[in-house]
């Protein structure tokens, strides 16, 4: 059976574009894809769309149907009413190449940001051994097919280009936390680094990125909310902010980047930029100011500075005596520690099969 169905596709280019109307032949059992192959074939020839394996697994056709973004096929025809219009756009968050075509150009940058798997030096290739609990945790992340779904829907860098740079989203946030549970990698900065460098501290977990994930990986309940509750353990928990400042002088663990980088972000911070450490070092009266008031979009990538310390490198009786240790906690001042024990129970990715 076939019939015709009015589909409203985006055309244009990175100079601009419109939506145009199309009538065309849909099948029983046809996805999204089909209909634009057909659109390609009869009324557009020149439609540009980007696809490759057409089974769910590639993520090359990934674009925003009806406003949600979506794999055009694995999205089936039959979820749509007989008089409904489709409409088809491009990935709003990433710059448009032509019509359905986008440049992702931007998370391939941030993946050779990310620090890659560090083997341990004492263990043989070949005799790497991994409790299966430790596998099943981690193999969950390793079934992304990189349709960059999550990306585009995560309104931290949707609604806010200016973000992208201090910001790598929730692709890579799962890629660290990945590493940060694997047994056998030989890096210990995960969390700082995804705290200081990939911009952890900006998302607010609204899940939207499990939502529109085709492999039903779950990024916040999974990755992100265990990645924040190990920074805030690092960073807030009392005893380990007082062992920091009795045995550390207060200073913040770096990262392979954040050292690099040291000296950049310091004279940039003396010379009024403004920089704000969410460790709570920057003592710059504008930045907190601006941090007790929300987010600084404008602000440039926060590094951990230096301890506040006097001439002989001795904390100030006040830094030791301060009612709190760095700056606002980004989970409000009414959350108390430890969390109650049904809010870090780890869901497993079929859980929700067994019920």
């Amino acid at each position: 059976m076939s019939a015709k169905r009015q589909f409203r596709i985006w055309r244009g280019d990175e100079t601009g574009g419109d939506l145009q109307d199309y009538m065309v032949e849909v099948n029983e059992g046809e996805v999204v894809l089909d209909v634009i192959h057909r659109l390609q074939a009869t009324d557009a020839p020149d439609l540009a769309c980007r696809w490759n394996c057409k089974a769910g697994k590639c993520g090359s056709c990934s674009m925003e149907i009806n406003g949600k973004p979506r794999l055009g096929c694995m999205t089936r025809m039959s979820t749509f009413g007989d008089d409904e219009t489709v409409t088809v756009t491009p990935l709003r968050t990433f710059p448009v190449i032509r019509d359905l075509v986008t440049d992702v150009s931007f998370n391939y940058e941030k993946a050779r940001e990310t620090p890659a798997f560090a083997p341990p030096a004492d263990v043989a290739p070949g005799d790497y051994r991994m409790q299966q609990v430790d596998v099943e945790r981690s193999q969950e992340f390793r079934k992304c097919i990189e349709c960059f779904l999550c990306q585009t829907v995560c309104h931290v860098i949707r609604d806010h280009d200016e973000n992208k740079q201090a910001f790598s989203g929730p692709r890579y946030f799962i890629r660290a936390a990945e590493l940060d549970m694997h047994p056998l990698d030989a890096r210990t900065d995960r969390k700082e680094y995804a705290q200081a460098e990939q911009g952890l501290g900006f998302c607010n977990i609204t899940k939207c990125c499990t939502e529109v994930c085709p492999e039903h990986i779950k990024i916040t309940d999974n990755g992100i909310i265990p990645m924040k509750e190990r920074v805030v353990d690092r960073r807030y928990d009392p005893l380990v902010w007082l062992g920091s400042k009795i045995f550390r002088r207060g200073e913040t663990p770096q990262t392979s980047v954040t050292t690099a980088r040291q000296g950049s972000a310091t004279s940039s911070g003396a010379t009024g930029g403004g920089l704000h450490s969410h460790a709570g070092g920057s003592h710059d009266p504008r930045a907190e100011v601006q941090a007790q008031s929300g987010v600084n979009w404008d602000r440039e990538v926060p590094h951990p500075t230096a301890p506040a310390v006097d001439d002989r490198g001795r904390l100030p009786l006040t830094e030791l005596t301060f009612d709190r240790a760095a700056a606002p906690s980004p989970f409000g001042d009414d959350v108390t520690f430890p969390l109650p024990p049904e809010h870090l129970n780890f869901a497993h990715p079929e859980q929700d099969d067994k019920h």
